[in-house]
This record gives C-alpha cells, structure tokens and sequence, in this order.
C-alpha cells in the first residue's frame, strides 16, 4: 500500500545489460506507487539509463571503483543517503555491497532475493528462480502478478534532442540511407564472442545481398572492430567507440537487425524494440538474458558437455577447444538472419 510519504530505492549496481532489464520493474514501481519517489542507486556507466527513464525521479550513483570505494567512504556514502528517509528498498543486484547498503539503511520495509549476498539483510526474500527470464525475475521481486507472457515488457527510455542530433548527424556525414544491419561482435568475456573470422564471413554473406553493415560496440571494441571490416567496401562501416549507451540505442532504431553475441547489445536492441538475433557461444539462453522482443530469436549449440562452462564465461575456453563456437557455423547463423529479414 502507498503512503504520501513512501520513498522507493531501487538498487541496481551490475553491468549495464542487467540494467537495462531492471527498466521494466521500475516503470511498474512507478505505476503501483504514482505519488511515490522513485530513485534508483547505480554505478557510472549505467547513470545514463536511469537518467533517460522517465519513471525514474532521480539517480544517486555509487563510483564503487573510484571516489567510494573502502569500507570509511562507502560508510558516509551510506550515511548521506539516510538524509532520504526511504521507506522502502528493492534491490534486484544480489551483491554482498548492494545487501550491506540495506542493511546499514535500516528501512524497515525492504526485498531482496534468496540468492543475495548477506541475504538476511532484506526484510523480505523473494525465491529467485533461475529457470526464468531475468526481467520476470525482477517483477517477482516487486511482486507483479505474473501470468503468462506478461512479463514480457518492452524496456523504455527516452531520447533527448542532443541525442537524436549526435545520431542522425553521424548517420547523415556517412551517408548512410535507409535500414541497416548493426552488428555488435565484442564482450567483456571473450568465450561469449562469436569468433572474429566468422563474424567476417557473415557479413560476405550479408553484404552480398546488398545490406549495408554498422559495426557497434564500446571503445574497447574499435581494434576489434577495425579487424572485422577491414577490406570490406564501403558498405560497412565501424561505429564502435562514437556512442554513449543511449545513443546506441537510439541509432539502432534505424536498424533492420541487430546480431549480437551473449552481451549488453542484446538488451539495447529489446530497447530499441527492433529484431534481435542473439548467437550462444559458452552461454545458454536458459540463463535468462535472451532477448523476448517481437521477432527476436536466439542460436545455441547446447548439446555440449562442457556448455555452459559459467554464467559469465572466460577469457579463454577452459579446455582449448572453443568448441562452443565451432559448432555454429556462419551458413546456420546467416540462415537464421535470412528468416528474421523475410
């Protein structure tokens, strides 16, 4: 139940995939409690994205690498967010951190999952059920009646002009018309990434049917990137390292596809609300970060012993095979793009 005076804190300090996916429960807070703050607790590289919902009220953010970080900064962090008075805390991150930051707070109303670090810090536990899709599991927490495909919720952001205008400016200076085809080849996990070679031979495929090709990822992934188009025409292009998180969005609304391995693009692509095909290298879509979206689809060769060999992967196949993405071959990838374009 509401109260006039109810301030929410929602605590969501991951990697910005996983905030993406907490959009959804956090436009539902703000539809169950319309008179109610709404704040969300994150790290720098997400602040963007809760800064561009607009069913977020504000957004405190925690440099846990930088400014904040040791046990002294991160008690008078916690001692200046008391100054809020919440009334209530949700936090869907299941951190040891995320967990001390509640307990410290001592609001007397607050939810976390059974799987949580330090679990015992949240008044009330909710089951986190690993056999369901992350966003679900979100919606559980706070709740939500859960029948069907109903949870299946579009995350939403907004755009502002300064956006659109970084976006439609590039596109304009490369003289890029009409619908593309983005390809997001990188990760922080390198036995999530579909291997470069394939991801090359992939785009011979596409580019010979005539589509054009944007390259997209972090800073980190312009080498990358670089490699993948190199000798290709002018039909392909390398955007990876011009955007933030939220322009790439907004650029992906001028896509026909997104191809994305196991990673943040994956979500940026449901939030653009356009066709995602998501390639499972060492990961399984049963983890719970498959893209859900109209018309998206998934690839995974699961019949594999040694798959998934973690949740995150690594940063090399830990028995020297790669065998994970050897067995998914550029033709049954390209196949699958040629019944999402039709």
């Amino acid at each position: 139940m509401e109260t006039l005076n109810d301030r929410i804190l929602v605590i969501q300090t991951a990697f910005i995939g996983d905030a993406i996916l907490t959009l959804p429960m956090l436009e539902k807070l703000k539809q169950r409690f319309p008179q109610s703050e709404v704040d969300v607790l994150t790290i720098p590289p997400t602040e963007e994205i809760f800064s561009a919902a607009e069913y977020v009220n504000n957004v405190i953010v925690m440099d846990k690498k930088g400014k904040h970080k040791g046990i002294r900064a991160l008690g008078k962090f916690i001692k200046d967010l008391k100054k809020y008075n919440y009334t209530k805390i949700y936090s869907p991150h299941r951190s040891f951190r995320s967990a001390y930051i509640t307990l410290k707070l001592g609001v007397n109303e607050t939810y976390g999952f059974d799987s949580s670090s330090l679990k015992y810090a949240f008044r009330n536990l909710i089951h986190y059920n690993q056999h369901h899709h992350e966003v679900q599991r979100n919606l559980e927490l706070i709740g939500e009646n859960i029948r069907g495909d109903n949870w299946k919720i579009e995350p939403k952001i907004t755009f502002s002009e300064n956006v659109r205008n970084t976006v439609n400016q590039k596109l304009s200076s490369q003289k890029i018309i009409g619908k593309f085809i983005a390809i997001a080849p990188g990760s922080v996990w390198q036995t999530k990434c579909y291997p470069e070679e394939n991801f090359r031979g992939l785009i011979k495929l596409l580019t010979d049917k005539n589509e054009t090709v944007l390259l997209i990822g972090s800073k980190a992934d312009k080498k990358l990137c670089d490699g993948i188009a190199s000798g290709f025409d002018d039909n392909v292009k390398n955007f990876a390292g011009e955007f933030g998180v939220v322009e790439s969005i907004y650029l992906l609304k001028n896509a026909k596809l997104l191809i994305t391995n196991d990673s943040a693009p994956t979500h940026f692509g449901m939030c653009a609300n356009i066709p995602v095909l998501t390639i499972y290298c060492s990961t399984v879509p049963a983890f719970g970060f498959y893209p859900y979206n109209n018309n998206s689809r998934y690839i995974s060769y699961d019949d594999l012993d040694c798959k998934p060999c973690g949740i995150h992967g690594y940063n090399k196949c830990p028995i020297k095979t790669f065998v994970c993405a050897g067995k998914l071959s550029v033709q049954a990838v390209f196949a699958e793009t040629e019944i999402m374009l039709n």
